[in-house]
């Protein structure tokens, strides 16, 4: 299989959450299959959905020889091991790992969506992914993410880690 450049957001608000991050960047790297190249800072954010404690949001870009179905999977298995536990939508979380990108791959299935589908209005997946991937093009708008973080407000997102 060829190599593919994806894009993942990660996002942490219950733990010790900024060595959850770099434990699951770690967990990702040594996936056989998968080669983190590039990471961005770590950003405090405000949480979307009911009250609950600020996120820690960063973006990675990974190299995989693996489906997008495969690299979903192991996403979730890195959330699990973490203790994610699905209790209520947007609720808080150990860890969170989302599929932004898999190179320029549309697809729609039950259990996938790519690109992902709120990532153009979400300050805390386009900051971080705009620091790394500026010129990456979103197959589904034609925009590069650079042009889609000028039309959002960003005023709730701030650089935690330099």
């Amino acid at each position: 299989m060829t190599a593919v450049i994806c894009a993942i957001a990660l996002g942490s608000n219950l733990g010790d959450s900024p060595r959850i991050l770099e434990a699951a960047i770690a967990q990702l790297d040594a996936t056989p299959g998968i080669s983190v190249k590039q990471t961005s800072r770590w950003y405090q954010t405000a949480p979307i959905g009911p009250p609950q404690p600020d996120y820690l949001n960063g973006c990675a870009l990974v190299q995989v020889q693996l489906t997008p179905h495969q690299l979903l999977e192991r996403l979730l298995e890195i959330e699990n091991q973490f203790g994610r536990i699905r209790r209520e939508r947007w609720g808080p979380r150990t860890l969170d790992l989302d599929l932004l990108f898999y190179d320029d791959a549309i697809v729609a299935t039950p259990n996938l969506a790519l690109p992902h589908p709120r990532m153009r209005e979400r300050a805390f997946v386009l900051v971080p992914l705009a620091e790394i991937a500026p010129d990456w093009v979103d197959p589904v708008s034609g925009e590069a993410i650079g042009q889609l973080l000028q039309r959002i407000d960003i005023s709730g997102v701030q650089t935690l880690y330099n």
